[in-house]
């Protein structure tokens, strides 16, 4: 039988459901400034430079910037790098992961040591864009998937989780007569989902969200990814130099404010779109490959 709950038991509850309702209001406030805003005509703007809930609403923003066809090639675009680039990063990650959890493998304390030194240290910027450039991937996709392939964080998370799996699973497999490629792709990764779905999620903002890199290492605009195109977008709007003959002659370009909250919806609604289906792992990959290190 469950006991009522005492007075300052429930006085606790009754802070705390204020305490997160206050902290839930204060990090989706500004979420909804952002979109509503998007949408927002010039008039309310000017009178309302905070706005919570437009009395009118307008899609002038979003026509501005799908006026260009440029924005679905580039949103074509950082779809394949996003798909391609994390499939890449997970498959490399893993691999490497796998081998440095083998007890058996020789300089692993030396691979795990230089792992963790690249936290602290880079090569700079020069390097790595020479070496990026020798290998001939200037104006090359692969430039901005290559100097990423593997980050140190999300692979030590993905070697702790791997360590906290049984033992017993492994000879089990070898038992059976199953090698090292059998074993990770048949039972580790399996077993290892919250991780990977986790680490992809991790990749997968990283490539969306590629700027500097393809500014870096593109030259052909029509390689451009979607993060490059808005910025370009967002700066033609601040000089007022774009072109609006397409829209008619009583279209009313949208202020800049305008067109810089609907460059950010644009550009986070992919993954926002995403993140529901990896949130159930989300946490446990998290947490799990952080406990062990």
């Amino acid at each position: 039988m469950v006991q009522d709950k005492t007075l300052g038991s429930r006085m606790f509850d009754i802070v705390n459901i204020v305490l997160l309702t206050l902290i839930a209001l204060v990090t989706f406030i500004p979420f909804l400034h952002v979109i509503m805003t998007s949408f927002a005509t010039v008039e309310e703007l000017t009178r309302k430079p905070f706005l919570l809930i437009p009395t009118e609403y307008s899609l002038k923003a979003y026509q501005y910037i799908l006026s260009t066809g440029a924005i679905f090639r580039a949103l074509g675009v950082s779809i394949g790098v996003t798909i391609v680039g994390t499939f890449i990063s997970m498959l490399l990650t893993a691999l490497m992961a796998y081998g440095l959890t083998r007890r058996d493998l020789d300089g692993r304390k030396a691979i795990n040591l230089m792992i963790v030194f690249t936290l602290l240290f880079n090569g700079g910027l020069i390097p790595t864009f020479i070496i990026v450039k020798e290998l001939g991937l200037i104006d090359s996709y692969f430039a901005l998937i290559v100097p990423t392939a593997i980050n140190a964080f999300n692979l030590i998370i993905m070697r702790s989780f791997f360590q906290n799996l049984p033992d017993g699973l492994e000879e089990s497999a070898k038992i059976d007569g199953c090698n090292d490629v059998g074993i990770l792709f048949r039972i580790v990764i399996p077993l290892s989902m919250p991780a990977i779905a986790t680490i992809s999620l991790f990749y997968a903002v990283n490539y969306w969200n590629t700027y500097f890199n393809a500014i870096m290492y593109l030259n052909d605009a029509n390689k451009w990814p979607i993060q490059v195109l808005l910025r370009q977008i967002v700066i033609v709007a601040s000089g007022f130099a774009a072109d609006t003959s397409s829209f008619g002659d009583d279209f009313v370009k949208p202020p800049e404010q305008t067109v810089k909250m609907a460059v950010i919806v644009v550009s986070t609604v992919p993954i926002l779109i995403a993140y529901p289906f990896l949130q159930k792992y989300f946490a446990k990959g998290a947490l799990v490959g952080s406990v062990k290190g």
